[in-house]
């Protein structure tokens, strides 16, 4: 229990973990620009309470795991996939359930494809492979303030920087599920605990990506469940169906009203009790 600097594929990663170490373990994937935080403390102890060993980490540029100048990151998509595997390795036994949202959900789809000894379910988050012709376009209010990115804070100040990301957290939430006294107080949480957050806005936006996976799901062996918000205005739900449909065997949980966000406590009387089903096979 409680956050630990570790060592792995050549970097300092700061970790947190959850329920006893016997229990079979899940490593949670965050998204683009998202430290640990946004994986609630509370649902991780939900999910330790049923039995697993829990782990969180603070990807490369957040929280305070290892950190690079603003726009300048040092590392690639494919680092972020090696991050992933030598925590399985250092911290879960070399086997692990995987759940990863957004870009987490990405990085979690690769080490599934090509470190399937590694993953013994997989869990995809508000996810895709990315965009391609026969799926939905991101709904058009998204499209526009990519286009006209609302002014920069200042990062020097905290609480600046805290109404800038609950604005833009604002934009990508469900219609009617935005709760935003709960999610002022996870990125106040997020701030504090961040070494650059200017670096954290910026440098995963400017990673070289790891390819495309559309074109290799049929590879996937793990189980797979497909989580995701019927709302979600970023991978609109035509991309869990699309996932749910060419991985062998998976399922699908659509969650009505969420929209491209982290798992709202709304919703974990569904989630968590799905996770606890799906992550029952041994990892041994």
């Amino acid at each position: 229990m409680g956050e630990a600097i570790v060592h792995v594929n050549g970097v300092d990663l700061c970790t947190e973990t959850f329920g006893a170490p016997g229990e079979p373990p899940i490593l949670l994937v965050s998204g683009m620009a998202a430290s640990m935080d946004w994986w609630d403390t509370d649902l991780c102890r939900r999910l330790a309470l049923g039995g697993r060993h829990v782990i969180r980490y603070d990807l490369r540029d957040t929280g305070r795991s290892v950190t690079y100048p603003p726009g300048a990151p040092g590392y690639t998509g494919d680092d972020l996939i090696d991050d992933a595997v030598g925590l399985i390795d250092l911290l879960a036994g070399g086997r692990a359930h995987i759940v990863g949202i957004s870009m987490g959900g990405a990085i979690a789809q690769h080490v599934a494809i090509d470190h399937p000894e590694r993953v013994a379910t997989l869990t995809l988050v508000s996810t895709s492979t990315g965009p391609d012709d026969d799926l939905p376009r991101m709904e058009e209010r998204i499209e526009a303030a990519f286009a006209d990115p609302a002014p920069e804070p200042d990062w020097s100040d905290p609480e600046a920087v805290v109404d800038h990301l609950v604005e833009g957290q604002r934009l990508f939430a469900g219609p009617d599920a935005f709760d935003e006294a709960y999610v002022r107080g996870i990125v106040r949480q997020a701030v504090a605990r961040t070494i650059d957050m200017e670096s954290t806005a910026k440098n995963h936006a400017v990673v070289k990506g790891s390819g495309a996976t559309r074109h290799r799901l049929g590879e996937v062996t793990a189980p797979t469940l497909v989580i995701h918000g019927g709302a979600d205005p970023f991978f609109p739900p035509g991309h869990a169906v699309m996932l749910a449909r060419e991985i062998n065997r998976a399922q699908l949980l659509m969650l009505d009203g969420v929209g491209h966000e982290p798992l709202p406590p709304s919703t974990w009387d569904i989630v968590v009790p799905a996770l606890l089903g799906h992550t029952a096979t041994p990892t041994g």
